[in-house]
């Protein structure tokens, strides 16, 4: 398993942009595909996007295609999920999370998981 720590929420107005980052230790990170979830106040967690280990191949949920890109620097050994024209439904936890080998958009599939950072959208 890799541990994972995502940065960079915060309260952000609607129409407005923020970046998320997620650092990882512990676990080759090229050969782990990066996604990112959310879950809002009273919400099951929902997928959001996901990056293959190379970062060639990306996915995204419907709610936030032309929105939100998600990327990755594996010599850094960091995630971002850049969000751009940001709504009031956007507002969640943000979690990052590692699975091995290909990419899925299924929670069971990634085995590690970060702690969460707030991002809280007014309008």
């Amino acid at each position: 398993q890799v541990a994972l720590v995502e940065s960079g929420g915060g309260l952000v107005q609607a129409g407005g942009s923020l970046r998320l980052s997620c650092a990882a230790s512990g676990g080759t990170f090229s050969s782990y595909a990066m996604g990112w979830f959310r879950q809002a106040p009273g919400k099951e967690r929902e997928f959001v996007a996901v990056v293959s280990g190379s970062g060639s191949g990306t996915y995204y949920a419907d709610s936030v295609k032309g929105r939100f890109t998600i990327s990755r620097d594996n010599a850094k050994n960091t995630v971002a999920l850049q969000m751009n024209s940001l709504k009031s439904e956007d507002t969640a936890v943000y979690i990052c999370a590692a699975k091995p080998g290909l990419w899925s958009t299924r929670e069971p599939d990634f085995g590690s998981w970060g702690q969460g950072t707030q991002v809280t959208v007014s309008s």
